[in-house]
């Protein structure tokens, strides 16, 4: 296939150009060929067959649907029936969930073909994807970059064209950080928008699911068919889902096909470019800031004071509901459980020793640290004082602007190995995500250009609670006007 954005694929399907199950074979056959990428951990050729050979039934019957024979790939956190979910985690390895996650539900039933589970950070935590018990994931764009973290595998997958679009999670940076070091769209919709039920937990008050893809199109097609409320998950927001795509080929209110930005403000917080960003990403969000001027937006200066404080804020609260979360993976009911041990105490100590990689029990620690009796009110309760403050910030700079825009990352892809031994330097890779995910609000990653070794750049647009439909609407009017989200790794 020539197009292999959804919008193509979705027109060769609908014309009979193609079936779902030769889509299906030509995908798998990409993956087989790609395995040096190692973006995927588990592939079961004749499930997805099975799944595509059902939607060209569905088509036949002349149903028409926008994900309907499209092939996607799941996160490893989202658990799902008959396929491995191991949270890229030896504690977890082998494990078979005996039900879906509600996003692989409500993917499957619009539809779309499942090739596989994707590589991750374990349990989600990491900025590089080199913390999965199935080894690094590397980048489509230089294989001795790292994609970034934690949904790595799935943003290398869509890089690579191993599928169209993928599902990752975002707890603090991780679906829009590996988006922008991959040269891929993703965006993290408000906390609550989509349903966490089934997803493996590592912040409950972080954790937000979201759609990976070329482009903002393609993300707004999954993220309809994704969001709404789930009575099964009790953050899930009591709101209807919607038609993200809606409005993507309008021009915004009042502007024309000209200008059809018109009157969007965008606000630029001076805390997002001081010292810590480096040249060449500075000068590719510079570019796409003049592209968007020229579409008829006007940029504002605003400011977020507590940005410089979201690193420790969400350090001291992600692994505070880690350590509780992952209390539960003791080798008892499911999950690694060492061979030899003396008692119950001891089998858990090693169950846990054995089954939970350095990251993963580092951040386990610091949790049980900050909640233990005498530390909760000086870290956890003040953690989540600031907290308030941050959020209070964007609303106070949304009285301003319309939507907040700069960069993802302060560099492009590091190379694998660089930060593995610094953990501090790895964590400040997310000062520019963290305190949207602290907030809650709406944030996604657009291509916008190359930086140091052609590596990709991604900037970053931030939306007020439940805006996503108008955040994809000005992203695609972007992308409309420039090609980076069409460009590939030229080793493809």
């Amino acid at each position: 296939m020539d197009d292999t954005s959804l919008t193509g694929l979705r027109e060769a399907l609908d014309a009979r150009r193609c079936s779902a199950v030769e889509l299906a074979r030509q995908y798998l056959a990409r993956i087989e060929a790609a395995n040096a990428l190692n973006a995927y951990v588990s592939v079961d050729a004749a499930r997805t067959l099975a799944q595509a050979a059902a939607a060209d039934a569905r088509l036949a019957a002349g149903e028409r649907a926008p994900l309907l024979g499209v092939p996607i790939a799941h996160k490893d956190v989202f658990v799902t029936r008959e396929w491995p979910s191991t949270a890229g985690s030896k504690m977890l390895a082998g494990y078979r969930s005996p039900f879906d996650a509600t996003v692989v539900a409500k993917l499957a039933a619009a539809g779309a073909v499942c090739l596989g589970k994707t590589n991750m950070d374990e349990f989600a935590m990491g900025s590089s994807n080199e913390n999965s018990y199935f080894g690094p994931v590397r980048n489509p764009w230089d294989h001795a970059a790292v994609p970034g973290g934690s949904s790595g595998g799935s943003a290398a997958a869509v890089a690579a064209n191993l599928c169209v679009a993928a599902t990752g999670t975002d707890t603090g940076g991780s679906i829009r950080q590996p988006a922008a070091l991959t040269g891929i769209t993703g965006i993290k919709p408000t906390y609550g928008r989509v349903s966490r039920y089934g997803m493996i937990a590592f912040a409950s008050s972080l954790d937000q699911a979201g759609p990976m893809a070329r482009s903002a199109a393609d993300c707004a097609h999954v993220l309809s068919a994704i969001a709404g409320v789930d009575p099964r998950d009790s953050t899930s927001i009591d709101r209807d889902g919607e038609d993200f795509a809606r409005h993507l080929d309008q021009p915004l209110a009042g502007a024309d096909a000209a200008r059809p930005l018109a009157g969007l403000r965008i606000g630029l917080p001076r805390e997002y470019f001081g010292d810590g960003l480096s040249a060449d990403v500075r000068a590719a969000v510079e570019q796409a800031l003049s592209v968007y001027r020229s579409l008829g937006a006007t940029l504002v200066d605003v400011s977020l004071p507590k940005t410089e404080l979201s690193i420790p804020v969400y350090y001291v609260i992600a692994p505070a509901e880690a350590s509780s979360n992952l209390s539960r993976f003791d080798g008892v009911r499911f999950g690694h459980r060492a061979a030899e041990y003396g008692d119950l105490l001891d089998m858990y100590k090693k169950s846990r020793a054995e089954g939970f990689g350095a990251e993963v029990q580092r951040r386990i620690l610091v949790g049980a640290y900050v909640l233990s009796h005498g530390y909760y009110d000086a870290y956890y309760l003040q953690a989540q004082r600031i907290r308030r403050i941050i959020a209070d910030d964007f609303q106070k700079a949304f009285a301003e602007c319309d939507v907040l825009m700069g960069p993802v990352s302060p560099t492009v892809a590091w190379n694998l190995g660089e930060k593995q031994d610094d953990p501090l330097s790895m964590y400040l890779a997310d000062v520019y995500t963290l305190s949207v995910s602290l907030a809650g609000l709406p944030g996604m990653s657009v291509p916008c250009g190359f930086g140091a070794g052609d590596r990709p750049v991604g900037l970053q647009i931030i939306g007020n609670y439940f805006d996503e439909a108008r955040m994809l609407q000005i992203a695609h009017a972007f992308q409309r006007a420039t090609d980076w989200h069409t460009r590939t790794p030229k080793d493809l």
